[in-house]
């Protein structure tokens, strides 16, 4: 079980808008940010605690996959259009990629490959 994961960025501001917006249409939410209040080092995402952090102190020219749960198709579609209006790049629209799993991919300012994914009917 993982208790949370993060990524290296470039620009922590720039990415920091990017995820504002993407990971928005899941739910989640800056809960944390390092220096506090300000969030040029590191900022985390989630509900009540950080699961995602996106920071400066990782290497950033290593790409990297993360794969978010939704909780619906629409989910997903949200994420996506969310994403490639927050500069983001597609790496495949959302759709059916086998049975029972509904996704899409996009790759965010570093080029890392930010996957959405709904399990389900």
């Amino acid at each position: 079980m993982i208790d949370h994961t993060g990524i290296g960025v470039a620009d922590v501001g720039r990415s920091a808008a990017f995820y504002d917006a993407t990971l928005g249409a899941l739910g989640l939410c800056r809960v944390m940010q390092i220096p506090e209040g300000i969030g040029t080092d590191g900022v985390g995402y989630g509900v009540d605690f950080p699961v995602f952090w996106i920071d400066r102190y990782h290497p950033h020219s290593v790409k990297q996959h993360i794969a978010f749960a939704a909780k619906s198709r629409a989910e997903v579609e949200a994420f996506y259009e969310a994403a490639i209006k927050a500069g983001g790049t597609d790496n495949g629209a959302p759709g059916l990629r086998r049975p029972h799993y509904y996704a899409a991919f996009v790759l965010d300012p570093d080029g890392n490959n930010m996957e959405v994914v709904f399990r389900g009917d």
